[in-house]
């Protein structure tokens, strides 16, 4: 699922008993509270449409390149706004399957199908129900940083493609951002424990690692100027993640530093996503 993970499994704080927190629902949506998968689902809509996501997926666009007449795989297809971009370009001829793990997010993107050649189902990125080399080219959004084995993951992804074949992985960096205007930033952020925090940085090696080659990469850096902007993509300004991952008096310190950034006009944060792409060799 296109997702950037806004709760962790636990949450740290200094010297303090780690707080219970829910398991993260962007990896267990199905099983996930009702409000927690309202709150994913109204995630996975704002951020697919702020113009920073937008500016990142342009350039995964690009360098993808769908074609007409491709197959493509959409794998964490979350509500289905990019298969549908590529369906677009593939055309009549072509044809993209949109695969989620989380039977609620295929259900959501079955529910606003727009008629191109689209197939929506149900898949495990690790065990994908489909032949060798079934695929001109898959792409993979914001996924590896929430699984147990990132490795094994990129393994299947190069089985499915055929030879000649592209494997598109994008992912974030949380290890990767900075900020200015405000305090407390660092506190936070070790409180959300994502999985494989650098998955954007370490794509590459794991795809190399993997056998892929011609393999290529690309930084694009995502920058926020205010709060409530930065709160649409990056869980820290998100009220709700913060008060679940955060203990209560950081989270009242750092959101009161927050809002006089804002205040005074000088808020600043800003991450790196990857984009990384690997040819399978040819036969």
């Amino acid at each position: 699922m296109d997702t950037t993970s806004p709760l962790a499994h636990t949450a740290r704080s200094h010297g303090a008993e780690k707080p219970q927190t829910p398991s993260n629902p962007f990896a267990h949506l199905d099983g996930a509270a009702d409000d927690a998968q309202r709150r994913v689902i109204r995630y996975l809509d704002a951020a697919a449409t702020h113009p920073e996501i937008q500016r990142m997926r342009s350039a995964a666009h690009e360098m993808f390149a769908p074609a007409p007449g491709e197959r493509l795989l959409d794998i964490g297809c979350g509500a289905g706004e990019v298969a549908r971009q590529l369906a677009a370009r593939v055309g009549a001829a072509g044809s993209v399957a949109a695969v989620d793990q989380s039977a609620l997010a295929v259900s959501v993107a079955e529910s606003r199908h727009d008629g191109t050649s689209v197939d929506y189902s149900v898949g495990d990125i690790t065990a994908l129900d489909f032949p060798s080399g079934h695929f001109d080219g898959v792409r993979c959004e914001r996924v590896l940083q929430h699984l147990p084995d990132p490795d094994l993951a990129v393994k299947e992804l190069i089985r499915v493609t055929r030879p000649g074949g592209r494997v598109c992985v994008i992912d974030t960096d949380w290890t990767s951002f900075v900020w200015d205007g405000f305090d407390h930033m660092a506190d936070v952020a070790e409180q959300f424990p994502f999985p494989h925090p650098a998955a954007g940085r370490t794509a590459r090696a794991r795809m190399v690692k993997a056998g892929l080659g011609a393999t290529t990469t690309l930084p694009v850096t995502l920058r926020f100027t205010v709060p409530e902007d930065a709160a649409a993509v990056v869980p820290f300004f998100d009220d709700e993640a913060l008060r679940i991952c955060v203990q209560p008096e950081l989270t009242e310190r750092f959101f009161t530093s927050v809002r006089q950034s804002a205040e005074r006009g000088d808020f600043l944060f800003a991450f790196t996503m990857w984009i990384t792409m690997g040819r399978v060799a040819a036969a």
